[in-house]
């Protein structure tokens, strides 16, 4: 069955509109949210997502319906995943806390951006060349294997050659100043540190959608249905980053569960390849119709499953224990926090000069 034209049309403009006026809301009163806005802020688009979903079985039929289900629980839960990054890049980068939900808001406008070229791209291979699905089921395998070798280490940001390179080659001013990307001091157009931030969330967001992308053509080829599920998982990701905090770090057992997930949907991915081979070298181009493939609420009961068992196996396991601090809100809490990415040297050599100078004052003052 197709999708009506008017159906996506309309679609796409409600979602343009959500998202413009999400934006300006940010925009307009730039701030901290607090647990319960952030949790309202979740529950509305959680339940947005599941509203989409029975007007999408209502319109069009079960599959459609099912498949942008699965899809979406597996974008919401590797975007969950990558905000333990998105808390270290805040940390790295010093940015103020009432200045995040812009900075994050910026970075989710990029993502779609991003994951719009790849599924358009995506798509484009998919219908000519049906051998991709062996490369994205493989990447997939190899994602999974990596998460497994390793879970348990620190969640760490690098700087990648782009980012040293701005920074060394860009006139910057040494403060943020606001949201602004660009100022005017003493007569010169200077850079601020927010420019550093989008570039680093930017590439984060282009690495991040090549395990993203794959994972969810694993389990649909209409791209209407891709580009849905990935807007609805990133909606609602700057207030889960503010709500969670350092809750993120009692989902122990996340990777695991992810690394299931997409191991999962790497093997059905090949199994539909074989399926539908038509590489010269495997059963002479032919055709495998005994490979089984995998329906898709058989996927979609999967990877429910495998999040809730990851979910409460996590909370069992790190029960009692009081939440940490992100790193983000440790790191910015101060008054270093409210300075830019070369003021925490800065404060550390002033500190240093204030205990030398109390050392000083402690010796003068002996008899």
């Amino acid at each position: 069955m197709e999708l009506p034209v008017w159906f996506e049309i309309a679609t796409f403009v409600g979602l343009t509109v959500l998202l413009i006026a999400d934006l300006a809301i940010v925009a307009r009163r730039p701030h901290e949210p607090s647990f319960k806005e952030a949790s309202l802020w979740v529950s509305f688009y959680v339940a947005l997502a599941l509203v989409f979903g029975v007007v999408l079985f209502a319109v069009t039929n079960g599959t459609y319906a099912t498949e942008f289900y699965a899809g979406w629980l597996t974008e919401y839960s590797l975007s969950v995943d990558n905000l333990f990054v998105f808390v270290i890049i805040m940390a790295r980068f010093r940015v103020p806390r009432h200045l995040q939900q812009e900075v994050l808001m910026v970075g989710i406008i990029i993502a779609l951006v991003l994951r719009g070229v790849f599924i358009l791209a995506g798509a484009a291979l998919i219908s000519r060349f049906t051998w991709v699905f062996y490369f994205f089921g493989a990447f997939l395998v190899y994602t999974a294997i990596n998460l497994l070798r390793h879970r348990g280490e620190d969640e760490n940001y690098e700087e990648n050659a782009l980012i040293r390179r701005m920074r060394r080659v860009l006139p910057m001013t040494p403060d943020f100043q606001g949201s602004k990307i660009r100022v005017l001091e003493g007569g010169r157009k200077l850079w601020t540190p927010m420019i550093v931030v989008f570039l680093a969330l930017g590439t984060t967001d282009l690495i991040f959608a090549l395990d993203s992308i794959p994972a969810i053509f694993g389990l649909t080829r209409e791209p209407f249905i891709v580009f849905t599920a990935n807007v609805f998982a990133l909606m609602g990701l700057r207030q889960l980053y503010f709500m969670l905090g350092g809750l993120l770090k009692r989902l122990v057992y996340l990777s695991i569960g992810l690394a299931v997930i997409l191991a999962f949907i790497g093997v059905k991915l090949v199994l539909e390849a074989l399926h539908e081979n038509t590489v010269p070298f495997i059963n002479g181009g032919e055709h495998i119709a005994a490979v089984p493939t995998i329906p898709i609420w058989l996927s979609l009961t999967v990877i429910v499953g495998v999040l809730a068992i990851a979910t409460i196996a996590s909370l069992l396991k790190t029960r009692g224990q009081a939440p940490e601090p992100s790193p983000a809100e440790a790191g910015v809490a101060g008054t270093v926090g409210a300075q830019g990415p070369e003021a925490l040297a800065e404060a550390e050599r002033r500190a240093e000069q204030r205990g030398d100078e109390r050392t000083s004052d402690q010796e003068r003052s002996r008899p």
